[in-house]
């Protein structure tokens, strides 16, 4: 992919890094970083900055040499900005996690079940305003913020399999492999994401739309490479997915009709029909066969377990909140207005 439009003097500094890896281009970046604004997670910014370089880990720039993955001045601002994202998403996720840690110990199952009614009950939902009221627009532009994510479906996720142990690992690849299609390239949900977003006029290129994406957007997709990047965050990586997974089957349901009311073609929905049975299963699996054994075999790990829960859902609600607060408006929740589409 391209690299996107800077949105700020760090991600500015950033993209001339990749584009031209010189000792003017690392002062630069170093003097950009000196930056000591707090506030990461609403500043576009710095958000854009991380998640380029995240990106080199994943998918890569058109014309940006891939060994800039481990150049020493990237991957220093990467952890720079990491920390300092780490602070504040951790400064709002530990009260709720220390609130819930005396009752996850006496049972796991039930305390993670609760949670997304506890920690995203106020959300405003993206998928009931799909069946009942949503517009051809609004559609596509939901499918351009979910594209962020989706269109690199698994991949963050599969980062802990080689982090977790024994029945916990065996587990989570089941999920992984039906993730991933199967055994069929057709099949990968990735794959089923972007046959959508075609059958609604949009690019189904990674990153097309970064231009487009609004901050939230950013931030969930920053938070995800955090907690995958490093080996301690494992468990965390775990109660994302388990959130993820327990917080898609009935949406997926809603997206179905919504899509149905709209007169959409299949192909628009077929990856949300998929999610409807799959994710019904995998909120299992992840629950009683990944989270249950990985912290029976550490007990140490329940907290961190509980912070990636607990931030995924917090950093989702907010992308929720931004749209569903635009659309309400009358306005897009894109950063840029999409281009009409007219269906056949």
């Amino acid at each position: 992919m391209d690299l996107p439009q800077p949105r700020g003097p760090i991600s500015t500094s950033v993209v001339e890094h990749l584009r031209d890896p010189s000792p003017s281009t690392e002062e630069r970046l170093q003097s950009a970083l000196r930056d000591p604004r707090p506030g990461i997670t609403d500043d576009e910014d710095r958000l854009l900055a991380l998640w380029l370089l995240q990106g080199l880990s994943y998918h890569g720039y058109t014309d940006v040499d891939p060994d800039l993955e481990w150049d020493l001045p990237a991957v220093g601002a990467r952890v720079r900005l990491e920390a300092a994202l780490e602070r504040e998403l951790l400064d709002a996720a530990t009260p709720v996690v220390e609130q819930l840690l005396p009752e996850a110990r006496r049972d796991l199952t039930a305390t993670l079940f609760s949670l997304p009614d506890r920690v995203a009950a106020d959300a405003p939902s993206i998928s009931a305003w799909a069946r009942s009221s949503m517009t051809t627009g609004q559609w596509r532009e939901m499918l351009v913020l979910r594209s962020a994510s989706q269109l690199k479906e698994a991949d963050p996720h599969t980062f802990a399999i080689p982090r977790v142990p024994g029945a916990a690992k065996v587990a989570l690849m089941e999920i992984q492999f039906d993730e991933y299609g199967s055994g069929d390239p057709g099949a990968m949900h990735s794959e089923l994401f972007g046959e959508a977003m075609a059958a609604v006029g949009l690019d189904r290129s990674y990153g097309g739309y970064a231009d487009a994406w609004p901050g939230p957007v950013l931030l969930a997709n920053v938070a995800l490479g955090w907690l995958a990047g490093r080996r301690r965050w494992a468990p965390a990586v775990v109660g994302h997915l388990t959130m993820v997974e327990m917080t898609s089957s009935l949406p997926s349901k809603f997206y179905v009709a919504g899509a149905r009311r709209l007169g959409l073609p299949e192909a628009a929905w077929r990856y949300f029909d998929e999610h409807v049975e799959a994710d019904a299963a995998h909120e299992q699996v992840a629950v009683r066969d990944v989270c249950g054994p990985l912290v029976a075999q550490d007990p140490r790990s329940l907290s961190t377990l509980l912070v990636g829960a607990v931030v995924g859902l917090s950093v989702e609600a907010a992308v929720a909140e931004q749209a569903m607060g635009a659309w309400h408006q009358g306005r897009s929740c894109l950063r840029a207005p999409l281009r009409p589409w007219a269906a056949a």
